[in-house]
């Protein structure tokens, strides 16, 4: 491998992560439900011949941190052929929980197409000199590109699969790699399996069906560039990246002062106990490598917010990605000077049949939150203190009256951002492991048989300090049909921890509103509601930097 050129690495940084981005859109614009379309809840990701990850979009960092582990799975399940696509969801497997559904897909040169899977006998252009791109009738794997989209309900007892299960089986369909694409044809056997299991099928259909049109768009964009760059130069650069991230992951290490950090938080609890639910994290820097222990965390709890190992690693990406800049390769490199010590049967590495729900959500969050206050002790003047905390989950589901059909709504809601070294926390806002938005009113309430009565800033709810804490938000609706409601919340009983002298964000709140009473509500849990009936959420502000 020859060595590179830092102009052309640029050109290719761009190129692959603008087939990421085009990925991402064309999910987005082609996908059935406003979870997907609206709130943009999925991420995307190129992959090279190896299966490590080379370029992700802008999008989830809870998804894109863990969607390595699932196309390693995938990789090790099946013989990925043209025009196979692979889908999974299992949290054991790579997998955050199950209604996060990941298809991989293989991008092939030569003789045949990725797409379909048919004959082509149209050579690349390389150097100057059209070639085939391969020397006999074996096509030439070159990347893989893959998908996460969280799907609005994998069934399970409660809509939305987002309730408070006490094992794996009562959370949804469990989905190991299966090829759910077989030589560029839908297997209509496996997907009338996973719909019978689901609610909303013509939804979840035509949310499978854009995650696939997503993955041909990327692979399409993957071979243009072959043709035009040469299989040898695109790989050579898809190598480059990844040791690129690496050499400035080890730069940013070494700009922490090396010792021991330690530090520890809790969720407020699991939905079946009141308990705590602490989380512990040792960060140890030496020289360029960093070792990241969660020893002395919770065991696995009952409820649903146990998190696998993908979340914490995920979780552990997306923290350190943090110190670098902008520009840098989102690739496998970043993790290789990173070690990440998480025990097996704790709530940060849970084993089957744990409960794992609201470990994507919330207990990532938790994770995060705990790595930031280890370092603000090595980096006083960069971390900020901290965001919600929470995703505040809420899963809709019941009959709409207009179609007589099944509807299954969920969304996540903002909060407030905690207040950094030298600003304000912004108000209203998703996140750390999200970067989702909120459903918009308007196509909210032409899905779904729900209206928004509700929505503005919570004045006064972030922390005080030199800098002020992130105001939350206060979200009210209303549904227009008997209904069930869940909800998978956190930060309700110790708001988010100021830094440096700064006041703690106010925790957050819920409650539901029938004839005109007020009646509070528990962070985790499920409800029956009438037509009528209000969901009112309190979302949690940020904490405060420094003292006033």
């Amino acid at each position: 491998m020859k060595q590179f050129d830092p102009i052309t690495l640029e050109i290719y940084r761009a190129l692959y992560t603008s087939v990421a981005e085009e990925m991402g859109i064309a999910l987005r614009r082609t996908a059935f439900s406003p979870n997907i379309k609206e709130r943009r809840d999925y991420s995307c990701a190129v992959f090279d011949a190896r299966g490590r990850v080379i370029a992700q979009g802008d999008h989830m960092p809870v998804h894109l941190g863990s969607m390595p582990m699932a196309v390693a799975s995938a990789l090790k399940a099946i013989e990925l052929k043209p025009g196979d696509v692979v889908a999974l969801n299992d949290p054991f497997a790579g997998g955050t929980h199950l209604p996060d559904v990941t298809l991989v897909m293989p991008v092939v040169s030569g003789p045949l197409s990725v797409v379909s899977g048919k004959r082509s006998q149209k050579g690349m252009q390389t150097d100057g000199k059209r070639q085939q791109l391969t020397t006999d009738d074996e096509p030439l794997t070159m990347f893989y590109v893959a998908n996460r989209a969280h799907h609005a309900d994998i069934g399970g007892a409660t809509p939305g699969s987002m309730g408070l299960a006490t094992d794996i089986y009562g959370e949804g369909l469990t989905i190991p790699p299966v090829r759910l694409v077989k030589d560029g044809v839908l297997d209509e056997d496996i997907m009338r399996l996973i719909l019978a299991n689901v609610r909303s099928h013509d939804e979840r259909r035509g949310d499978f069906q854009a995650q696939i049109g997503s993955l041909k768009t990327g692979a399409t964009r993957l071979l243009e560039i072959v043709e035009r760059r040469g299989q040898r130069e695109a790989a050579d650069y898809a190598n480059h990246m990844i040791e690129y991230s690496a050499r400035l992951m080890r730069h940013a290490i070494t700009t922490i002062p090396d010792g021991v950090y330690r530090a520890v938080d809790a969720l407020d609890d699991d939905g079946v106990s009141d308990s705590p639910v602490p989380i512990r994290a040792t960060i140890t820097i030496a020289g360029s490598r960093a070792r990241v222990d969660f020893s002395g965390s919770s065991r696995q709890v009952t409820g649903p917010v146990n998190a696998v190992a993908a979340i914490t690693v995920s979780a552990v990406s997306y923290v350190f990605r943090c110190l670098l800049g902008d520009d840098v390769p989102a690739s496998a490199g970043q993790m290789q000077p990173i070690e990440v010590i998480a025990p097996e049967g704790t709530v940060v590495n849970a084993v089957h049949p744990a409960s794992v729900a609201g470990g994507n959500v919330e207990t990532s969050q938790r994770i995060v939150d705990v790595l930031f206050k280890a370092l603000a002790q090595a980096l006083p003047d960069k971390i900020p203190a901290a965001s919600q905390g929470t995703m505040n989950n809420l899963t809709i589901g019941g009959i709409d009256p207009r179609s007589e059909k099944e509807f299954s709504y969920y969304e996540t809601v903002a909060g407030g951002m905690g207040a950094r070294p030298h600003h304000d926390g912004l108000s209203a806002l998703h996140t750390h492991m999200t970067n989702s938005l909120n459903t918009p009113a308007e196509a909210l309430e032409y899905a779904y048989p729900l209206r928004v009565r509700e929505y503005r800033i919570r004045k006064g709810s972030g922390g005080r300090g030199r800098h002020l804490g992130g105001d939350g938000v206060i979200r009210e609706i209303e549904t227009l049909a008997a209904a069930h409601m869940s909800l998978l919340a956190d930060r309700r009983k110790r708001g988010p921890y100021g830094l440096h002298g700064g006041e703690d964000g106010k925790p957050g709140s819920a409650a539901i509103i029938s004839d005109g009473k007020a009646r509070k509500i528990g962070s985790k849990g499920s409800w029956e509601l009438k037509a009528g009936d209000r969901v009112r959420i309190e979302t949690p502000g940020g904490g405060g930097w420094g003292k006033k």
